[in-house]
């Protein structure tokens, strides 16, 4: 069986990550359109499940900066979500931790080239 590299993870989660902070970004202004659109934080728990996967696959194996930069976006995105979620306020921690986990995927991703080139 083949083991899945780091490098797979880092790609997932810099997608992830990515697609989640273009879902934030371009949705408020979808909204204002009469589309019938409304805001739904199940679609930001799926993104951040997804993201957690990543996250926690990485941090086994990287460094102390890309895990701290990668726990703590984690930590905002989950903190943004969730308050979404209970209390109905949308918190701008979610744009935060979305460039963070891309900031921390990507550097992560160029230091395991490095170490395999």
């Amino acid at each position: 069986m083949k083991k899945i590299t780091s490098s797979f993870y880092d790609i997932l989660g810099i997608s992830s990550a990515t697609i989640c902070l273009v879902h934030c970004l371009i949705f408020p202004l979808l909204t204002i359109l009469p589309l019938g659109l409304s805001h739904n934080p199940i679609i930001d728990l799926l993104f951040a499940s997804i993201g957690l996967f990543a996250v926690f696959k990485i941090t086994k194996k990287s460094s102390l900066l890309v895990s701290s930069i990668l726990i703590v976006s984690m930590g905002l995105i989950w903190i943004s979500i969730l308050i979404d979620l209970f209390l109905e306020i949308h918190l701008d921690l979610i744009y935060f931790g979305g460039i963070g986990m891309i900031i921390g995927h990507l550097i992560n991703y160029k230091l395991h080239r490095k170490q395999n080139h």
